[in-house]
């Protein structure tokens, strides 16, 4: 992606759609965020992204885990003693995985089958149980979507007014990570916008020829969008960000994740 493709305006506008209820399997995600859109008065236009977490397309989906039906294979059982944590987590997190790359009290961090690198697969306890779950059921685990380049897919068709619109769907999921210490919105689903930005061959303020230069585009729009969206009870499952301008095309998250050969983590 040329560096002149892609621009950001001096000023984004990063909006939670107000009044979306909780996601439940079987809703009409297009439907619910036109609802969200018409009750902040935004229409979407050319350029805008749409960011959704991953848990509200994985409730869509019905990815619910009740932990009481799963059993712990052996080698569940020995990363829960080395992690402390719930066999049958672990092995959740060990089916959703290419790889184990680090453990630690506290600490599993894996290859997911998508190519993320980042802890526990992305399995999720937290706001996990679906509408109507049986008392003493559970506890529930929501895994991520399928997959989640579809999904984003899928919201766009439904968001976009012709076939050929020019905005993009981010699906956002919290990642932490080897480096820093607390988690960010971080892209693990797309369509239209380009997750990588390639500045390489563009000048500096001082005509110098950028060499280095690589932007993770998509997770930069899904960490300003975590701002807003919130990691606890906000309830803020959509977001629209508006002051991009980018060309749309065929993408997928995966760009965003480094080979085997180049990854020091996985």
């Amino acid at each position: 992606m040329s560096a002149s493709a892609i621009r950001c305006a001096p000023r984004l506008e990063v909006t939670a759609l107000p009044g979306v209820p909780v996601i439940e399997p079987g809703d009409d995600l297009g439907a619910r965020v036109r609802e969200g859109l018409a009750r902040a008065s935004i229409e979407m236009a050319p350029n805008d992204v749409l960011v959704v977490v991953s848990k509200a397309v994985s409730r869509a989906e019905g990815r619910f885990v009740d932990l009481a039906t799963v059993t712990p294979s052996a080698a569940a059982q020995e990363l829960a003693q080395r992690t402390q944590k719930d066999p049958r987590f672990v092995e959740l997190v060990l089916r959703e995985s290419e790889k184990v790359s680090r453990t630690a009290p506290g600490a599993l961090v894996v290859r997911h089958r998508l190519g993320h690198v980042y802890g526990d697969a992305g399995v999720d306890l937290s706001n996990a149980a679906p509408r109507g779950a049986s008392a003493g059921a559970g506890p529930w685990a929501l895994l991520l979507p399928i997959d989640p380049d579809a999904s984003a897919e899928r919201l766009r068709a439904a968001l976009s007014p012709d076939e050929g619109a020019q905005i993009g769907v981010v699906i956002s999921d919290s990642f932490g990570r080897p480096f820093r210490v607390g988690t960010v919105g971080a892209a693990i689903g797309v369509a239209g916008l380009p997750p990588v930005w390639d500045q390489r061959g563009g000048r500096d303020l001082f005509g110098r020829v950028l060499e280095h230069t690589v932007t993770a585009l998509a997770d930069q729009v899904a960490a300003a969008a975590d701002l807003v969206a919130g990691q606890a009870d906000e309830g803020r499952a959509f977001v629209h960000v508006r002051g991009l301008s980018f060309p749309t095309g065929n993408h997928r998250a995966a760009e965003l994740c480094r080979p085997y050969d180049k990854d020091l983590y996985a």
